[in-house]
């Protein structure tokens, strides 16, 4: 199964017993939508509806923080979602969510994920069927365990500002990353980590919502000094967009770390260095 699948692809396999769509789409608070009650309404038949928030670390201060392998077994399991599954992921978000949830999934042993291009928009304006209410599926075995080798901690990404041997490459809005915009978050300062490069998350999808590939996806990179055959780690606000420039790197053929701290952290922390302007 390919990373990217169409609602064309996605029709034709719906049916098979081991395919399992969910529905990834999250929203700020300050977007005032409930990205439940919108599944609710409508979504793609058969799909189960998975909280981003559910899944991450209750504990922790930062938001949408990775939780723990055993949560996240817990969870999966109760949505039905197991070993042997293919797995669609699609969401009907701005920050197109389905990204962070591709890249979890896969963190935590899943074998086979996809992401529907162009999500549910997509889905609907080609006239598809659409449901409402909320679908189940009896609970299934998820044995994943946690890989951390693509994921980066506060330790890390300061320890890279002495060894530059990863690109940082941070998907927020230029506004954001030049601090040119206050942050939302209490005792966030604003700028962005010095020497990171900026590709707005936005930038990598066309206008009616699918993703950039090829030669357009990769200008988006390198239009902002990034050098795809060279490491990199992606970060944003709180971890989320960053999966969204994760994911088009792995379209590119660069397996990307995320920082899943990202600006809430490093932003907060009166020890780490801020750096403003665009470079």
């Amino acid at each position: 199964m390919e990373s990217l699948v169409s609602p064309q692809w996605l029709a034709d396999e719906t049916g098979a017993a081991d395919l399992r769509i969910v529905d990834a789409s999250w929203f700020l608070p300050d977007m005032g939508r409930d990205a439940r009650a919108e599944y609710e309404r409508r979504h793609i038949p058969g799909a189960v509806f998975l909280n981003l928030a559910d899944v991450s670390d209750s504990e922790s201060s930062l938001p949408m923080m990775l939780s723990s392998a055993d949560m996240f077994a817990d969870r999966m399991s109760a949505l039905g979602l197991g070993d042997g599954c293919r797995i669609v992921v699609y969401d009907n978000s701005p920050l197109h969510t389905a990204a962070r949830a591709w890249w979890m999934l896969r963190l935590y042993g899943a074998q086979r994920v996809a992401i529907l291009d162009g999500g549910l928009a997509r889905w609907e304006a080609e006239g598809r069927p659409l449901e409402s209410g909320a679908d189940t599926l009896p609970p299934r075995r998820f044995a994943g365990a946690r890989d951390d080798r693509g994921v980066r901690d506060l330790a890390a990404m300061k320890a890279n500002l002495s060894s530059g041997a990863e690109q940082v490459v941070d998907a927020r809005s230029p506004a954001r990353f030049a601090g040119a915009e206050a942050e939302s978050r209490p005792g966030v300062e604003p700028g962005h980590i010095p020497g990171a490069k900026n590709v707005y998350y936005a930038d990598l999808f066309r206008e009616d919502g699918t993703w950039k590939r090829g030669a357009d996806l990769r200008q988006a990179f390198e239009d902002a000094g990034v050098e795809i055959d060279r490491p990199v780690v992606t970060t944003c606000g709180s971890g989320v967009t960053a999966a969204v420039l994760l994911f088009g790197l792995h379209l590119l053929g660069n397996e990307a770390a995320l920082y899943d701290g990202s600006w809430t952290e490093w932003g907060a922390d009166p020890d780490t260095p801020k750096q403003t302007g665009i470079m």
